[in-house]
């Protein structure tokens, strides 16, 4: 990976620490992304600290679209390429909260701003091809169902459900995207990291969190947890390859739902309604690359 620049959101800490902590290990020049400034500036010098290799710091927080959009020109600003975006960035939540853009928080999050952010850096990943996006999904995608009628869970919210939706809602959005990215020599993948003891579900209180911390101690570490995301990132047998779902770092098949074409494109224009008009409307106007 030297020579290579790499965007990986969620990175304060869990699967996308790790994720980042790998790239740096290979080589690369990493750019982590994380809501809180504190917290994103210690994971960078750890980092640093061990690599010795560059690691930038971008602070925003993924379920505003406006603060995503930011983020967006800031790469675009600091990075005259960009070979590999890792959307890691999520969590689960056991109410119903909104954003300030009114949208239900677990699929502005988990879902939505993978899709915002990617499309505002789209041609930057296409001017540096081959490269690579790996989007971070669940096999929880599974039992997920996507509710057209009722996106931001007014109808009836559960934390898991809406969770499930957003990462099948990864799934189409992947599926989706690969097609339209053929010939372009950019690749795009989904993975499941496995059930992981991160910090992705501290947010959880009541019963669901009761669960969750009964499950802990079986739950396998973030640096396992980063494995598969590392494979799909960076493989060499893995040029070429697009539009696939791997979990234990090994190509599987996802459900019968995340790979409705129908469904796919139906949700993919739905999430642009969302983001507030055509692909084009969510990416930022591209800075020229820094000399």
């Amino acid at each position: 990976m030297r020579g290579k620049t790499c965007l990986v959101t969620g990175a304060s800490s869990g699967i996308g620490f790790e994720t980042a902590l790998g790239l740096s290990r290979a080589g690369a020049r990493v750019g982590i992304v994380g809501r809180s400034r504190e917290r994103t500036e210690a994971a960078a010098a750890r980092i640093r600290a061990e690599t010795g290799d560059p690691v930038d710091v971008f602070v925003a927080d993924l379920s505003s679209q406006a603060e995503t959009q930011r983020l967006a020109g800031e790469v675009l600003a600091l990075y005259p390429r960009l070979d590999l975006l890792v959307n890691n960035a999520g969590a689960i939540f056991d109410r119903r909260m909104v954003t300030v853009d009114g949208l239900e928080r677990t699929w502005a999050l988990d879902h939505l701003a993978y899709m915002q952010l990617t499309l505002a850096l789209l041609d930057r990943l296409k001017a540096s091809a081959p490269a690579r996006i790996v989007n971070l999904s669940s096999a929880a995608h599974t039992r997920g169902r996507i509710a057209l009628d009722d996106l931001n869970g007014e109808l009836g919210f559960a934390g898991m459900k809406a969770y499930s939706q957003a990462k099948l809602g990864n799934l189409l959005f992947t599926y989706a995207l690969a097609r339209r990215l053929e010939g372009s020599a950019v690749t795009v993948n989904a993975v499941h990291p496995g059930v992981v003891a991160s910090e992705f579900a501290k947010n959880l209180v009541g019963p669901l969190g009761f669960v969750w911390g009964l499950m802990r101690p079986f739950l396998i570490s973030t640096e396992d947890g980063a494995k598969t995301s590392l494979h799909v990132a960076t493989a060499a047998e893995l040029d070429g390859v697009t539009g696939r779902y791997f979990a234990k770092s090994r190509e599987t098949a996802s459900s019968a739902l995340s790979r409705d074409r129908a469904l796919q494109e139906t949700v993919w224009e739905a999430s642009l309604r969302q983001l507030g008009g055509l692909e084009g409307a969510t990416a930022p106007t591209p800075s020229p690359p820094p000399s």
